[in-house]
This record gives C-alpha cells, sequence and structure tokens, in this order.
C-alpha cells in the first residue's frame, strides 16, 4: 500500500507535513510506504536531517510548483500541473498510490479530484465527511461538511446512503443508524428541502433509518450517521471543534473533548469519488498529519469507495 502525501499543502508546510509523516513512518505496518510530494529541493533536506527515522519507508516525488490556500482552484490546477496536488493526483489516477492527502487547498483537492478519479457514477454530488465524537464511544460520519452548501432532497438521501456504506467498512458498524440533522425530531418539521429529504431516506430500505435529529444530540450516540447540507454541517461541525480549544483555554482537560480536537481524526474524506481523497485542516501539526495517514490506511483497506460505487450501480 501507498499513501502520498502533500508536503507542501498547510500553513506550516513543509516542515509539520515531513514530521508528520516521520511520525507515521515510526509505526506504519510493515506493508504500508509513505509517498511524500513536494519541492525536493526544501522537503529532501528535512528528510535527510531525519534519514535514521524513515527506515526506507518514505518515498519522495519532485513537484516543483504550490498551490496557494488563495489561489482558485480550477484556475490553479490548469495552469500548475506540477503542483503538489497536480501530481499527486495524477499518481492516484495512474493507480501508482492507494490514496491521496493533503492540508491545502481545499477548493483544489475537490477539483483535482472530480477532474482526476471522477465522481462515481450515479452520485448526484461528492461529499466531504467528518467525524464526530460521541459519548457512548467512537465517531459517526457526518456528511456534507462543507462541499455543497446548497442541497436538493435527494442529495441528502444519498449522502444518507452513502455514509452509511462508508460506517459499515470502514468502522465495522453493522447496519449503521441514519438521521437528519433537523429543527426537530417529527417528520413534518424543518425546511421543506429537509421534510422532502426525510421521505427518501425513510422509503430507502437500504439503510437504517431512525428519523430525525436535532444539534443537542450531535454527540449524543444517537446515529452513526449524520445527513445535513454542506452549510449546516460545516457550522455544527467547526463549532464541535471549538470546544477543545475553548476547554483548553480555561485549562479544563476532559477525555471526551479531547476527541473535538481537529488532530484526534486528522483528516476528512472526498466520499463519492472513484479513489482515496483525504483533506485536512490548513493548520495542522504533525500530530494530525499523523492521524490523516492512520485513516487513510483504514479507508484503503476498507475499499469504501468501491462498496460505495457498486452501491450506486
Amino acid at each position: 500500500m501507498k499513501i502520498a502525501v502533500d508536503a507542501m499543502g498547510g500553513d506550516f508546510a513543509p516542515e509539520a507535513i515531513v514530521e508528520g509523516v516521520l511520525m507515521a513512518a515510526a509505526e506504519l505496518p510493515q506493508d504500508v510506504n509513505i509517498v511524500l510530494i513536494g519541492r525536493q529541493s526544501v522537503v529532501e533536506p528535512l528528510l535527510q536531517q531525519n534519514e535514521a527515522n524513515t527506515s526506507g519507508r518514505v518515498e519522495l516525488v519532485d513537484a516543483s510548483d504550490v498551490i496557494d490556500m488563495g489561489e482558485h482552484p480550477t484556475k490553479a490546477l490548469s495552469q500548475k500541473p506540477n503542483s503538489s496536488i497536480g501530481v499527486g493526483f495524477k499518481l492516484l489516477k495512474e493507480g501508482a498510490v492507494d490514496a491521496f492527502c493533503s492540508a491545502g487547498n481545499t477548493g483544489a483537492m475537490h477539483v483535482g479530484a472530480l477532474f482526476s478519479v471522477k465522481s462515481i457514477e450515479g452520485v448526484l454530488r461528492p461529499c466531504i465527511a467528518g467525524f464526530v465524537p460521541q459519548i457512548t464511544g467512537g465517531y459517526a460520519v457526518m456528511l456534507d461538511i462543507g462541499a455543497n452548501a446548497d442541497c436538493k432532497p435527494e442529495m441528502l438521501a444519498q449522502f444518507g446512503e452513502i455514509g452509511s456504506i462508508y460506517a459499515q467498512y470502514t468502522f465495522g458498524i453493522d447496519k449503521p443508524r441514519v438521521a437528519l440533522m433537523n429543527i426537530g425530531s417529527e417528520e413534518q418539521k424543518g425546511s421543506l428541502v429537509a421534510q422532502a429529504a426525510h421521505q427518501l431516506l425513510k422509503e430507502n430500505r437500504r439503510i437504517n433509518f431512525i428519523g430525525n435529529m436535532e444539534g443537542n444530540e450531535f454527540f449524543a450516540g444517537k446515529a452513526d450517521v449524520i445527513v445535513a447540507d454542506g452549510f449546516t454541517g460545516n457550522a455544527l461541525f467547526k463549532l464541535g471543534e471549538s470546544f477543545y480549544t475553548m476547554a483548553s483555554k480555561r485549562n479544563i482537560s476532559d477525555e471526551f473533548l479531547d476527541k473535538t480536537n481537529y488532530e484526534s481524526v486528522g483528516g476528512s474524506p472526498i466520499l463519492g469519488v472513484n479513489g482515496n481523497v483525504i483533506i485536512a485542516h490548513g493548520i495542522s501539526s504533525p500530530t494530525a498529519i499523523k492521524n490523516m495517514i492512520a485513516l487513510a490506511i483504514r479507508q484503503v483497506e476498507s475499499n469504501a469507495y468501491v462498496k460505495i460505487a457498486q452501491a450506486m450501480s
């Protein structure tokens, strides 16, 4: 297995990325290697400083350009084919790597996935999934958390099915409980879109739909899959992540709140595309990068995107 990592993406790249990769390399399973993509003149010296820690498990692929955070995704990808993101998607499309991870420009990662490995046939809109810690243990898969701010009912219903398949194969949850984020538990509550989505989810016999859930149940362990449009999902997800920051500022240490720290999982997969693509926070620390790589390995092992493709066909 080969996990590709963008060395140049992120606010603290390449130093934080390389450090995180080396942390991961020290604990990699025997059959896993990391392909680090970035400017060789910059990244190689960082690797050489820690050559003893790589044990030959890290391969460097040169990419002369960098897509900055503020650049227009489509324009940047077309104008910079030799960027670390461009090269990463080229390797993924060719099958030279099994997953591509980056803390760089989120838009470029999303567009790059659509242009290279492309959407799974039958998927209306690929989405970004986040992982919400549950007080009962483990995580719930939440989708969408930002790729699609406006969603039609059919898209929300499909998110429920995609999330269910992902939770089943990546986290080993039998018959994942799927809930629709809403402003009330009753079927008739919510916007017209939410009401229509509720009926579609309810009618889908391939998922274990348990109805609506409200914001106060976000961490309660009610569902294994939380369905939301990208606007609502992003707002809720970032609010959840802020709990750890606020607790830290107030010198509060709590095992559960620690799981709301963005570093704990480290990345969010783009689901609904023909490949394993994982994006991370721009502020990603070495620990976040290490955990993102662990998530990528688990996702490759699960073969979830193939299972999603089979379900959508």
